[in-house]
């Protein structure tokens, strides 16, 4: 039986528990394609780059490095996963809570504050990123893509690059006057990054001005934290990749905010 009287405030963790809940809802309805999407995806990767490329480059050159090209670009495609992850999720599904449904301005309407919002469907989105990270290191391990248990460490690093991703892409999503601008995002922004962080060769052998390009952007450092996750080792520029990734979900959250409150409340 409910208890009489004034009902206490929420918790922040209520609150962004209540927003996550919602999301983990919608979700469900159709988290069994979500899902298979999310195996069948790296399948095909492992398959295409790291075996049939794969083979051909290790002929050829003896691999990368010295390290057969599926242990190299494996590792890279868990970084690339949680970047794809986070673009699907984080425009057209954001930019449709503000304007084909409102739902954004429903739940402003109760006690829930932006950061509330933010907090709770990015931790959604987080999940679904180690789902698909997990999916990825699971699938391509039955290759032998990934040959030491340090590999797990590859999820949480799925997570922080999708999460570098997704804060920026919500707050171009607030800011957006029509979806139509989502298409340059991908043409302009994410395939080249997807081309030139060093997924599938060593940026090292790029020209300088793109080679220094790279080391700006979060993908090359969630590509060179995976790499050395899965291998098992770590050095100052692990620690560096680290912060950069970190700094990125920080600067994002704080622009997606700013997007947020300005077109929600102000």
């Amino acid at each position: 039986m409910p208890a009489e009287g004034v009902r206490p405030a929420m918790t922040r963790m209520q609150r962004v528990g209540g927003v996550a809940g919602y999301f983990l809802r919608v979700w469900r309805r159709t988290w069994l394609g979500s899902v298979m999407s999310r195996l069948l995806s790296p399948l095909l990767f492992v398959l295409a780059f790291g075996v049939a490329l794969g083979s051909l480059v290790d002929e050829s050159s003896g691999g990368v490095d010295g390290v057969p090209y599926l242990l190299f670009v494996a590792p890279a495609m868990v970084a690339v996963q949680g970047m794809l992850d986070a673009t699907n999720e984080s425009l057209w599904p954001v930019y449709g809570l503000f304007t084909w449904n409102r739902m954004y301005h429903s739940m402003l309407a109760t006690p829930l504050t932006v950061g509330d919002l933010l907090l709770g469907h990015l931790s959604v989105i987080a999940l679904q990123g180690a789902i698909g990270a997990g999916a990825f290191v699971l699938v391509a391990s039955t290759f032998e893509a990934f040959t030491s248990p340090w590999a797990a460490l590859c999820v949480p690093v799925g997570v922080l690059t999708g999460l570098a991703f997704a804060t920026t892409l919500f707050g171009i999503a607030a800011r957006a006057s029509g979806d139509g601008v989502f298409n340059l995002v991908f043409r302009i922004v994410i395939t080249p990054l997807m081309l030139f962080s060093g997924v599938f060769f060593p940026v090292s052998s790029l020209p300088l001005p793109l080679e220094a390009l790279a080391w700006v952007t979060p993908l090359w450092h969630g590509v060179e934290l995976s790499r050395d996750a899965a291998a098992g080792t770590a050095d100052p520029m692990s620690a560096v990749h680290l912060v950069v990734l970190l700094a990125f979900v920080v600067g994002g959250f704080l622009f997606a905010r700013r997007g947020f409150t300005r077109r929600l409340v102000v």
